[in-house]
This record gives C-alpha cells, structure tokens and sequence, in this order.
C-alpha cells in the first residue's frame, strides 16, 4: 500500500463521515411555523389542532379563533 492509496482511503473516510454528520430535526421544525398569531405574533407548526389555537386565542387574548388566526383552515388528517 503506498502513500497515494493511504491519502486516497483518508479522503474517503473523511468523505463519508461528513455525509453520516448528524442532522437535526430543529431547522426543519422552524421552517414549518408558518401559522401566526395576528395579535402576539407567536408561531406554531403548521400540523398543529384547531382545538390548541382556540385555546389559545381564548386564554390569552380573550378573543375567538378568527380573530386571532384569520383564514385558518384545518388540514384534514389520514
């Protein structure tokens, strides 16, 4: 085994550790809060219940579903 063989298998290695580097599931998750509150601005995911954002519109600003999330629609689930 010669040098140019030993440097090419430590390119590979270094090669497939960086592609097995661990990923994280929090930029996704960040990336998937696109359903605003219209009066605290406070984001949630975008799989999240109509049931929770009631809850929150009413515990914490007194107010109902569309006033605080107007054009929210419910993605119907499998």
């Amino acid at each position: 085994m010669g040098n140019g063989q030993k440097a090419q298998h430590k390119r590979e290695r270094a090669k497939t550790q960086a592609q097995k580097a661990p990923t994280s599931q929090l930029k996704t998750n960040e990336a998937a809060k696109n359903i605003m509150c219209q009066v605290c601005r406070n984001t949630f995911l975008c799989t999240v219940r109509q049931k929770a954002l009631t809850e929150h519109a009413e515990n914490k600003h007194n107010k109902k579903l569309d006033e605080c999330f107007p054009g929210f629609v419910e993605i119907a689930r499998k």
